[in-house]
């Protein structure tokens, strides 16, 4: 009987006491294959480990996480990166999202939703803190069009879409909760349903997270 592989992961931060922390939330749901807490020693032995996530603090000395990032990518760019922060700041997660990560995360996150969170990386979904997922889509979608509210496309896939079910495909992908979506926008819980369902229908997709991940790479999120 076969056993599915579990998420190799790789850690990087500057302080002990926290990398301890997060080995134990994830004791038996991934294999920790390495960690550091410098720039030159993470990005070697990533490069040389190729995990599934790397699990990266934003703020460390040497240019932080997004020296690790930028110095990886440049010879793997299969490598995934989930960034682990404290930080919430805007300017902390576009810059590093910008830059490559899949997701980004708070350090105040309950063990199992790490885990998912990292699972959920590794599966190739984008992953944010509701609250940050916000900055990003805000970020993305003002940077060459200030001010619109549904940004020119020449994206067969994308133009299918009404505007309004373009409105509710970016909401759904911040991870508003269709009850959330539907305040936001004056219009019934059963309405926020079907332009969902049309929205899946249309893009051939079968989830929302499959949906985040969608907008994710038209940089919609």
């Amino acid at each position: 009987m076969s056993t599915v592989a579990l998420p190799r992961v790789f850690l990087v931060d500057d302080h002990a006491l926290i990398r301890a922390g997060i080995r134990a939330e994830l004791a038996g749901h991934v294999e920790i294959i390495g960690e550091a807490d410098q720039v030159p020693a993470a990005i070697e032995m990533i490069i040389e480990r190729s995990p599934d996530v790397v699990l990266l603090d934003v703020h460390m000395p040497d240019g932080g996480g997004l020296a690790v990032l930028e110095g990886v990518v440049k010879a793997n760019s299969n490598v995934k990166f989930l960034a682990l922060s404290v930080s919430d700041a805007a300017e902390d997660v576009i810059t590093i999202i910008r830059a490559g990560a899949r997701g980004y995360v708070t350090k105040n996150i309950e063990g199992p939703e790490l885990v998912e969170a990292i699972i959920r990386t590794a599966g190739g979904d984008a992953v944010f803190s509701r609250r940050l997922a916000g900055f990003v889509l805000d970020a993305f979608s003002s940077k060459d069009h200030p001010g619109a509210t549904t940004p020119p496309t020449l994206d067969p896939e994308l133009d299918q879409l009404t505007p309004r079910e373009i409105e509710v495909l970016r909401l759904i992908a911040r991870g508003y909760a269709y009850k959330e979506i539907a305040v936001q926008l004056d219009i019934s819980i059963k309405t926020v349903e079907s332009h969902v369902s049309a929205v899946l229908r249309k893009l051939q997709l079968s989830n929302r997270h499959q949906l985040t991940n969608w907008a994710a790479e038209r940089r919609l999120l």
